[in-house]
């Protein structure tokens, strides 16, 4: 046991938590020895290049190019999705597409190229590949848009997962983001990020570079542990010459194999969206505020959503957290707490308040409970090297671990919830996947890797994402007409075919609440558009002004929670009157707004875009917007500007082309450009687009359209989608003196829903 596992079983013990600190402390030397004997030693190494081309083969789509010490798979999905496969890794099979390899474009041929290269030209992309196996990436009018230098391996000469490396060069203008749910971007600086799901809940293996000639989207299809390190170019570094920008991506094991999209950012996640599964689609009622908290029993549930009618405060859901369970067992409920939790749920739901569950995927060593015997009698759970079961560290004590990589095990644990429906609940987050291998399984764990066998170095990342689709998968199976509720707290690439991301502890202060933009929009970028972090961040002292700022911003994202700790207040009525107001403010606001976050949630399922999405989206070219990283586009249709520091009551605003007006005062600005808007402590600035169609909840409950004029002489429009999924399309001018908005739908000259236009009050100015 080295010193670093020591620091990190001992966290606890500072906090009140020494009995748990020194089972975490025995957890961890039993890992580490385990680790010993299961994990055979690296040894010497073998360095490997691929060597100098020898011939190629073209197939449909592509072809193979064979080097003197290994081969490239080139194939070109129809969509323009370039697969590149070293060693013979082909796209299957992958945790990360859904429903298989994509059809291959048969029009993409691979031809010999100059210097004794080989090329493939598809409609979207050139995919260059030189003798010596560099691969460029060009635009079809020849713009190398990434260029990847021949890859490196190093063997173990006693047998076991070659580790490899993979270096490519960018424009000096790209920039990079995605790389999963991380808290310093959107925009990634310079600098190494791990690829392990941990301290960084959800590290992907993606990333999007954009840059002035297009976007291009490169995700490494591995699981393993790994980092990628990034350094950005910069024009004319040196005597005018540009240094372009840089990435290395380190692996510990794992195929090299990759896929690369070519386009403009909505077609890139477009295309991402069509090869890893479309996301779900939430219920209506998840996209409203939910609140979570670790209730103490019945009477304070019943008490804590009261005080939110009593207040006026719009409430959703109630999510109960682990502390509900009995002993720590998950699908169990404490009878002394909550002894009628179905009638409790029944009340909530007669209220419109959801109950969600907190399901956490440690199971307690109990001869006798139900979740053990039954996951014992499937072979359900992870085995060590020496075949017996692996037993860890869980919230409650020591635990075993499914093996959500096996298929049978996905069964039995998706048929689990059924206790949970007949509880009440209508929806499951899923808590500390992310902790599995530190602590609590060690790496040398088995697993069944749908049959192909591996173990937790290759299974740790795809935990999360085999768990979700086990409940997603179970409760569709069990509830066919309800859309399922699965929030997770870590996952992968296709982790959003299952349902959303909660980032779980960003940390405390302002930093944290900067940094929950920029986890959000990270996430959106690597096709996870429903995502949130929790208000007020994990606990600690709470300023009013941050839980103001943190909730005025949560009211803007997909997933909006609120959460605190047992007997600690973080309801809004306990930061005093003003906060209390401004708070009904925003929940109202959002209640107001609820039809267009379904429109997004709805278009984000067909489309794939974010619903939070960086300025630059439509204009990916502006480099301004590219570094503008406090603010987000809601939609089409709305930019949100949140209050990220102490005592700001105005601020700038960085916009993209076109008209914007301030939806609290409907003063008009003129972008591109900055202008300064006013943030007082009741509201954050939010500003629509000129033209945009915004669906709103109306004072009686249905569906309004608010109209933002268009300026004069030009047009606009938008997209509307009710919950029942059909699209309503208007086009708003101006005829004469007055703004006209009409359905294209069903070609009637007036829209047949109630219209408010805003935005009539005079000519655009700027700062």
């Amino acid at each position: 046991m080295n010193g670093r596992d020591l620091v990190r079983s001992w966290g606890g013990v500072g906090a009140g938590r020494a009995a748990r600190g020194m089972r975490a402390v025995r957890a961890a030397w039993h890992r580490r020895r385990s680790d010993a004997v299961g994990l055979p030693p690296r040894g010497a190494e073998r360095a490997r290049v691929p060597g100098e081309a020898r011939e190629a083969e073209p197939e449909p789509g592509g072809g193979v190019i064979r080097f003197a010490r290994s081969e490239l798979r080139i194939v070109v999905a129809v969509g323009g999705a370039v697969f590149l496969g070293w060693d013979g890794a082909g796209p299957e099979p992958s945790y990360a597409l859904a429903g298989g390899a994509p059809e291959v474009d048969p029009r993409a041929l691979l031809e010999p190229d100059k210097d004794g290269g080989w090329q493939v030209v598809a409609e979207r992309v050139t995919v260059a590949v030189s003798r010596l196996g560099a691969v460029e990436i060009r635009t079809p009018g020849g713009l190398v848009l990434r260029r990847e230098l021949p890859p490196r391996w190093w063997e173990p000469l006693g047998g076991g997962a070659a580790r490899w490396t993979q270096r490519a060069e960018v424009a000096a203008d790209a920039r990079f983001f995605g790389l999963g749910g991380r808290t310093s971007g959107p925009r990634l600086p310079g600098g190494a990020y791990r690829l392990w799901n941990g301290a960084v809940p959800v590290a992907m293996p993606v990333q999007l570079v954009v840059a002035d000639a297009s976007a291009h989207l490169v995700f490494h299809d591995t699981p393993w542990d790994g980092t990628v390190v990034l350094w950005e170019g910069e024009e004319g570094a040196g005597s005018g010459h540009d240094r372009a920008g840089r990435c290395e991506i380190r692996m510990t094991g794992g195929p090299l194999r990759a896929w690369v999209i070519v386009g403009t950012p909505a077609r890139v996640l477009g295309a991402w969206a069509s090869l890893t599964g479309a996301p779900a689609l939430p219920p209506a009622w998840a996209l409203g505020h939910q609140h979570a908290r670790d209730f103490a029993d019945e009477q304070e549930v019943r008490a804590i959503v009261a005080g939110y009618q009593e207040r006026d405060l719009p409430l959703d859901a109630v999510h109960l957290d682990a502390g509900h369970h009995d002993g720590g067992r998950p699908f169990s409920v404490d009878q002394d707490r909550f002894p009628k939790l179905p009638v409790l749920a029944e009340e909530l739901r007669r209220d419109g308040v959801r109950l969600v569950s907190a399901v956490d995927a440690a199971v307690r060593v109990v001869p006798g409970d139900a979740v053990y015997e039954g996951g014992s009698a499937v072979d359900a759970f992870v085995r060590d090297a020496s075949g017996r079961p692996v037993r860890g560290e869980g919230r409650a004590g020591e635990a075993v671990f499914p093996d959500f990589t096996h298929a049978r095990a996905r069964a039995w644990w998706g048929g689990l919830y059924e206790e949970r429906l007949e509880q009440g609940f209508a929806g499951f987050w899923h808590g500390a996947q992310e902790a599995f291998g530190e602590p609590p399984l060690p790496r040398s764990a088995r697993h069944a890797l749908e049959g192909a066998g591996g173990d937790h170095r290759e299974a740790h990342n795809l935990d999360a994402l085999c768990m979700a689709r086990a409940a997603y998968e179970g409760l569709r199976e069990m509830a066919p007409e309800e859309r399922p509720f699965v929030l997770s707290r870590s996952g992968w690439a296709g982790t959003q075919r299952y349902g959303g991301i909660w980032s779980g502890d960003v940390g405390t202060g302002w930093p944290a609440l900067r940094a929950s933009v920029s986890l959000v929009l990270g996430l959106g970028l690597c096709g996870v558009p429903y995502a949130g972090t929790d208000v007020g961040g994990p606990g600690g002292d709470l300023s009013p002004e941050l839980y103001l700022r943190w909730f005025q911003l949560g009211a803007y994202l997909p997933l909006f929670r609120t959460r605190t700790g047992a007997r600690a207040g973080r309801e809004p009525w306990e930061f005093g009157a003003e906060v209390l107001g401004h708070a009904r403010v925003a929940l109202l606001e959002r209640r107001r707004l609820l039809p267009y976050f379904v429109t997004l949630a709805h278009l984000a399922r067909w489309t794939g875009a974010p619903v939070v999405r960086p300025v630059w989206w439509g204009a990916p070219e502006d480099r301004a917007l590219r570094d503008c990283e406090d603010a987000f586009l809601l939609g089409d249709s709305l930019l949100v500007a949140p209050v990220l520091d102490l005592g700001t009551e105005r601020r700038a605003v960085r916009l993209p082309r076109g008209r914007w007006y301030d939806t609290a005062t409907e003063r008009a600005y003129e972008g591109p450009g900055q202008v300064l808007v006013e943030a007082p402590r009741g509201r954050i600035p939010v500003l629509a687009r000129a033209g945009a169609v915004v669906p709103v909840r109306g004072a009686d409950g249905t569906l309004e359209l608010e109209v933002w004029a268009p300026a004069q002489g030009r047009a606009g429009g938008g997209l509307v989608v009710p919950d029942t999924g059909e699209i309503e399309r208007y086009v708003t001018r101006w005829d004469g003196t007055r703004v006209v908005v009409v359905r294209e739908t069903d070609g009637g000259p007036e829209p047949s829903r109630p219209v408010r236009v805003r935005g009539l009050g005079g000519a655009a100015t700027g700062q």
